[in-house]
């Protein structure tokens, strides 16, 4: 069951134009204490931006930390880190050893969290890593996603989990020491009216978590579920769960990926497409620009934003963070802003034109899923079977 904290004030950011703005500005007013974790960190005018702000927080007296993943920030040189160590910022990398003889499995437990932690009264959750909007080659509009900004009684559970990361990563490190941490108390004063839960998808206490709420809120929803997913793979239970909101009524609506980023990946999910259109789903793609949203918006009311893709890799190995939230307002703005999406840069998939595709493509689709499946059997083990 969702664990809901009342109280909070929580800002819808679009994208890196909105996001790192008030990450920078948040990091520039710090005091005490910065947290922050990212899949990716690039070194471009993102990068530096976010940089620099950690930089100049870090000489100023501010414990400084950046924890950055093994995988997806395997580019990034080692000159951009030690620059920034350098500087004072105290900066980990999960999981760096990506060697080839590793197993699937360990290879693909990723940190693929996107949050930070200001002085224990600002925190940041969302889908968006430390990259620039025009980054991806072959685009002009920014890549689209979200984040959100949070103050209230939320930031006590944010700030512990991004403290105990923290020193899981430094402790499993050769000569990582014990964390020295300032003794920073998260401030849990009400800012606001607003109702919201922050979940976790590790591999010990909280495997389901994430999951479990989107199929709770698809179960128990009467009107409407929007979702917006940049990887969509889901398992049988999601699917079914989607299939059946839409047979009794609920009109269910999927904004996934329409450019090619991952090739096996974008034809696996396709291949799921005929049997959610059977079933009354409606599924649009987004071409405008690349989409690497992961949110959703149900009844209205209910709304999550994070990093949690529907797909085997974010549903059973990475770690995840999402935000779920119990608000009509702060739904009305995410479910304008993806209804302005599919508008503006989405193209409707219908259930005729769908049937007649060609032979090559059917055979391209399926393929790529039989792989899929196959690969996420072997990188999963025995937790993929939802995934069949």
């Amino acid at each position: 069951m969702t664990d809901f904290a009342d109280g909070n004030q929580l800002t819808l950011l679009e994208s890196g134009r909105d996001y790192f703005p008030a990450l920078e500005a948040a990091c520039d007013a710090a005091q005490r204490e910065i947290h922050m974790e990212t899949y990716l960190y690039a070194d471009d005018a993102a990068g530096k931006r976010v940089a620099g702000a950690l930089e100049r927080a870090a000489q100023r007296g501010v414990a400084t930390h950046l924890l950055v993943d093994g995988y997806g920030s395997k580019k990034l040189s080692g000159t951009v880190l030690d620059d920034l160590r350098r500087s004072g910022v105290k900066v980990l990398v999960y999981r760096p050893d990506i060697a080839p003889w590793r197993t699937p499995r360990q290879r693909l437990r990723r940190m693929h969290r996107k949050l930070a932690v200001v002085d224990g009264r600002i925190a940041f959750v969302g889908g968006i890593n430390v990259i620039d909007d025009m980054h991806t080659p072959r685009h002009t509009p920014p890549r689209f996603d979200y984040a959100v900004r949070i103050e209230g009684p939320l930031l006590e559970q944010i700030h512990g989990a991004a403290k105990r990361l923290w020193t899981i990563v430094q402790l499993t490190q050769l000569g990582g020491g014990w964390p020295d941490f300032d003794t920073v108390v998260p401030d849990v004063t009400v800012r606001g009216r607003q109702s919201a839960a922050f979940l976790v998808r590790d591999n010990l206490w909280h495997r389901d978590d994430i999951e479990d709420a989107y199929l709770s809120a698809i179960t128990e929803a009467r009107s409407e579920v929007l979702i917006a997913n940049s990887y969509f793979f889901p398992g049988l239970s999601f699917r079914r769960a989607l299939a059946d909101a839409a047979g009794r009524g609920v009109r269910v609506t999927l904004l996934l990926q329409g450019r090619v980023e991952y090739r096996l990946l974008h034809y696996a999910s396709r291949a799921l497409y005929g049997a959610l259109l059977d079933a009354g789903v409606e599924i649009y793609e987004y071409h405008k620009s690349f989409l690497h949203a992961k949110v959703a918006v149900i009844d209205r009311k209910w709304a999550t934003v994070g990093s949690s893709n529907i797909d085997p890799f974010s549903l059973l190995l990475a770690r995840e963070a999402n935000i779920v939230v119990c608000d009509a307002a702060f739904s009305a703005a995410l479910r304008a802003s993806l209804e302005a999406a599919i508008r503006g840069g989405a193209s409707e998939v219908r259930a005729e034109s769908w049937r007649r595709r060609s032979f090559p493509s059917r055979l391209a689709h399926w393929g790529c899923y039989g792989f899929a499946r196959l690969l996420t059997g072997v990188s999963a083990y025995g937790q993929a079977r939802e995934f069949a």
